[in-house]
C-alpha cells in the first residue's frame, strides 16, 4: 500500500510518499522545508510534487503536539485528501516518531528524550526505551524542570535550545520532524485519529456562570 505522510507540527513542513509491502517498506519520494509559519502555503505544492500528485490510498498525519496552526494546516489538509481520494486517514504522534529518528542516528542508546519546543517558555518532552515504548506520558514543563527529567539522557528535538541554554554540557541534539521517518514506526504507532494532540490546556478559559 501507497501511503502518504505529512508532517506540519513545528517550523518544518514535509511531507513523503512511502511503499509498503508483506517484508518492508520504502521512501518512494520526500519533500522537506523548514518554513516557519508558511505551512498554509507550501503543503499542498509540496504534496502535489510528489509522484502521481502525492496520491495514496492512505494519509497519516503528525497530529502534535506542536504547532498549534502547523498541525491543524496538516489535519485538514489530511482529512480534505482523505475525503477526495476515498483514502483511509490516520495520525501519529510527533514525539516517537523524533525518537525513532533519533535512536536510528544513535543505535547504541537505550533511551532518550525527546523535548519540543512548547509555549509560554516551556517545552514538551517525553521520555522512550529504544523499543519506542514511553517512559509515562508526555509532559509540558519549563525548561529547569525538563532538564531535571533528563537524568542524563540523549535530547533530541528543536527544543533542546533551552536546556542547553542551562546546561550546555549535555548530550543533545537540535532537529525538526522528517515526514520520511514515519517509516521508522511501528503500526501500533500509526493509528491514532487524525485529530490534534495540543499538549497543554487553552489560554482561554470560559467565565464562570
Amino acid at each position: 500500500m501507497r501511503t502518504l505522510i505529512i508532517e506540519t507540527a513545528t517550523a518544518a513542513c514535509s511531507v513523503a510518499l512511502i511503499e509498503t509491502g508483506i517484508d518492508a517498506g520504502a521512501v518512494v519520494a520526500s519533500r522537506h522545508e523548514v518554513v516557519g509559519r508558511g505551512h498554509a502555503e507550501r503543503l499542498v505544492p509540496m504534496i502535489a510534487e510528489l509522484p502521481d500528485g502525492g496520491r495514496a490510498g492512505r494519509i497519516l498525519v503528525d497530529c502534535g503536539p506542536g504547532s498549534f496552526t502547523g498541525v491543524r494546516v496538516g489535519i485538514a489538509a489530511a482529512r480534505g485528501l482523505a475525503f477526495g481520494w476515498q483514502a483511509e486517514a490516520y495520525g501519529f504522534s510527533s514525539l516517537p516518531l523524533i525518537a525513532a529518528a533519533g535512536f536510528a542516528a544513535k543505535p547504541d542508546l537505550d533511551s532518550l528524550a525527546v523535548v519540543l519546543e512548547g509555549g509560554h517558555g516551556e517545552v514538551f518532552m517525553q521520555l522512550f526505551h529504544a523499543s519506542l515504548t514511553p517512559v509515562g506520558a508526555f509532559s509540558s514543563l519549563k525548561p529547569a524542570a525538563a532538564l531535571a527529567a533528563l537524568d542524563g539522557r540523549h535530547a533530541i528535538g528543536n527544543g533542546v535550545r533551552w536546556l542547553t541554554a542551562l546546561a550546555p554540557e549535555i548530550d543533545a541534539t537540535e532537529t525538526l520532524p522528517n515526514a520520511a521517518d514515519a517509516i521508522l514506526l511501528p503500526a501500533t504507532l500509526t493509528a491514532l485519529p487524525p485529530r490534534p494532540i495540543y499538549g497543554r490546556a487553552p489560554d482561554a478559559k470560559p467565565l464562570a456562570a
